[in-house]
């Protein structure tokens, strides 16, 4: 694959240099100025100029772009949700024929006159040498602006609609993440790392060398070595219910033909401007059909996942008056994760664990955030890939980032292949959590004297 993109990378580098002499010739005999601003030079992109003159504005338009400082890229975006928007004389002219003949041809005018005019823009980008990793790399500047910018959505529509056929899963390539991977790639998969920082080399190297673990990275042929999602997988003999096991450079390794479990330890997303791409799920599915291929003993698939969202909802629940996933005895016990080193102390994590297990079961099972999903990002993902909840792991993840983001919880989510699909349409058509017995029984136990919402 390197050698193919490499080969078509200098050719259309050949080309972008041919064509920007004949842009500077044309420019010295037509009289035009060298100070043209970027939307002139996406106008003449457009005009549907020659190829080689066609590369060349594309990476000059790139090349300036990428020299602008925020203010200015900010004013490049609000012309292009203002100027290059859909063609409206061409839409009304399609909608009046529509109208008036009903006829196939004039509905597909209307269909190709809705198109905004930048998605044909950004496709004509695209034709620069190197220009799609650019382009993934500019929508996450206008995301960085659109905190404040609303105006600007329209913007980022076009790209989302035109990356979710650039990217996909026909054009992504998985490869296996290892000590032998160069190591420009191994720099980013540490840098990369959102869920469980890596260290250092050594680390990286328990993580992708160890004869117990394994890694895998999606790649796209137009992003060489530059990795767009990879997950960490454990091969184990039973369901983890704590990270710092599975991180433990020292710990002693297991045979891989002995492993029966497949866990899914960490994944990390590395392109930001592709965000609202789902790569996750496929991510998923086919690295339990590599590694089962390779180890025919596995039987398991789990997670052993974070839950970032848990620690504010249960803070929120303390200081509510009517708190209905907490009792008055439930606040007075979490009290203690107010000490800095509650941590550190036996009887306080022995405390703890029923309560944030109770309260952590109401969070996923019954709580719902105001579009009657999940309060949970992670697990609004694996429910909707076709897992099911399997188990709630107090005290899972003791680290500074585990206690802020979660108060310690982890959970596991199961991947049962025959399920998936079942699991997937009842979350999808009817929001249902499908949680194993033991989450469930969490829920219906008495605690403190209250009784929580029953689960069937």
């Amino acid at each position: 694959m390197s050698s193919n993109t490499s080969f078509f990378g200098d050719m259309l580098t050949s080309i972008a240099e041919r064509g920007r002499a004949l842009l500077d010739r044309t420019n010295r005999v037509s009289g035009a100025t060298k100070a043209a601003t970027l939307v002139e030079r996406c106008e003449q992109l457009l005009s549907g100029r020659g190829e080689a003159s066609g590369v060349a504005l594309a990476t000059d338009i790139l090349d300036r772009y990428a020299r602008m400082k925020t203010g200015e890229r900010i004013a490049f975006f609000e012309a292009l949700a203002e100027t290059f928007g859909p063609d409206r004389a061409r839409l009304e002219k399609a909608i009046e024929s529509y109208a008036r003949t009903g006829s196939d041809a004039a509905a597909a005018e209307i269909h190709l006159a809705s198109e905004p005019r930048r998605q044909e823009l950004f496709r004509r980008f695209n034709l620069a040498p190197g220009a799609t990793l650019s382009l993934v790399r500019m929508r996450e500047n206008l995301m960085d602006a659109l905190v404040l910018r609303r105006d600007l959505a329209a913007v980022d529509r076009d790209f989302g609609h035109l990356f979710s056929s650039w990217f996909n899963r026909g054009f992504l390539v998985l490869r296996r993440i290892d000590w032998s991977t160069p190591a420009n790639v191994l720099e980013k998969i540490i840098r990369y790392e959102a869920v469980h920082a890596i260290r250092d080399w050594n680390d990286l190297r328990a993580r992708v060398d160890s004869p117990d673990r394994r890694c895998y990275a999606f790649f796209h042929p137009a992003l060489v070595d530059e990795p767009l999602i990879f997950v960490e997988v454990a091969l184990t003999k039973d369901i983890p219910g704590a990270i710092a096991p599975v991180l433990d450079q020292a710990r002693e390794h297991l045979e891989p033909e002995k492993a029966t479990t497949a866990v899914f330890y960490s994944i990390s997303n590395c392109q930001r401007g592709l965000g609202g791409v789902s790569f996750g799920n496929f991510l998923i599915k086919q690295v339990v059909e590599e590694i089962s291929r390779e180890i025919p003993s596995l039987s398991t698939f789990v997670t052993l996942s974070p839950v970032p969202g848990f620690r504010a909802w249960l803070d929120a629940e303390r200081k509510a008056e009517n708190a209905l996933g907490l009792s008055a005895a439930d606040k007075e016990t979490l009290k203690s994760l107010d000490t800095p080193d509650w941590s550190e102390k036996a009887e306080a994590r022995d405390a703890l664990a029923p309560v944030l297990g109770a309260a952590a079961a109401y969070y996923f099972l019954v709580a719902r955030t105001n579009k009657g999903k999940p309060i949970d990002p992670v697990a609004r993902f694996h429910l909707g890939n076709g897992a099911r909840l399997e188990r709630i792991n107090p005290m899972g993840d003791l680290s500074a980032k585990g206690i802020s983001q979660a108060a310690s919880l982890m959970v596991n989510y199961r991947y049962v292949l025959s399920d998936i699909e079942k699991n997937h349409e009842a979350f999808a058509g009817k929001g249902e959590v499908v949680a194993s017995a033991a989450v469930k029984k969490l829920l219906k136990a008495e605690a403190n004297g209250r009784s929580l919402v029953p689960i069937p």
